[in-house]
């Protein structure tokens, strides 16, 4: 977990993720990546330069009608000191029983970034930190440029103007396997996911075609990474720390 905090802290100063002041809800879903970033993010917060507060809020899609339990993400929050906000929703009946969906992820993945959104303005949030990591960067620009023929991916920083909250990703220079590794070791709870798309979406497929290349191409992450902020994709060039 050390290791990991500072991939964290690389990130949110290369990318000027964290100002003074700011409050950061971290969208919790339950699972390792963003169960690792809300513990990143409560270390950093004892030592880093500027000082910001940190809240969790979990966006239940409740499958089955049935609430999750929550149990333990409640009694790790407890632990870390960090407000812990719930908000249940209808979105798995509205998705896969009403609209039956047969390209749901997309759709479900904007809805609850709708409900996260609402949830830390109404919280007093200042800034959503969610729990993309190094390997969900690459995954993306790999499916955008191959499934959609477009040279893009998401941005480690993004402004929502309409909501008036800043999106940010701190995970983006750790592997997914430092924070695998990083949440086995330190025992943290996980929730499993119950979506029945999970492990057969598309990003499934091109996580395992991105272990096919990187057995023949060394630091294939890395790469890719590098080339994005090269080419300005997204604004990856643009977010550093010395120039906003």
């Amino acid at each position: 977990m050390q290791k990991l905090t500072g991939r964290v802290r690389a990130a949110v100063q290369k990318y000027g993720m964290i100002e003074d002041g700011d409050v950061i809800a971290v969208g919790l879903s339950g699972g390792k990546d963003s169960v690792a970033l809300l513990c990143a993010l409560a270390a950093l917060r004892e030592y880093y330069p500027k000082r910001f507060e940190v809240k969790a809020i979990t966006a239940d899609l409740r499958f089955g009608g049935v609430d999750t339990d929550l149990s333990a993400l409640q009694a790790l929050c407890g632990r870390l000191g960090v407000e812990y906000i719930v908000r249940r929703t209808q979105l798995a009946q509205i998705i896969f029983e009403e609209r039956q969906e047969s390209n749901p992820c997309s759709l479900c993945a904007k809805m609850r970034r709708g409900v996260l959104h609402a949830a830390a303005k109404e919280a007093g949030c200042s800034k959503l930190a969610l729990g993309h990591h190094m390997d969900d960067a690459v995954e993306t620009f790999l499916m955008n440029l191959l499934r959609g023929g477009r040279i893009d991916c998401f941005s480690p920083v993004t402004y929502l103007s309409k909501r008036e909250l800043t999106v940010i990703r701190p995970l983006i220079l750790a592997e997914e396997s430092l924070v695998a590794g990083a949440v086995k070791r330190a025992g943290l709870p996980v929730v499993k996911s119950k979506c029945p798309m999970d492990k057969t979406s598309e990003r499934a497929k091109t996580k395992q075609l991105v272990r096919e290349l990187n057995r023949d191409y060394d630091a294939l992450r890395e790469k890719i990474l590098g080339a994005m902020e090269k080419g300005g994709v997204a604004g990856w060039d643009a977010v550093t720390a010395d120039r906003r």
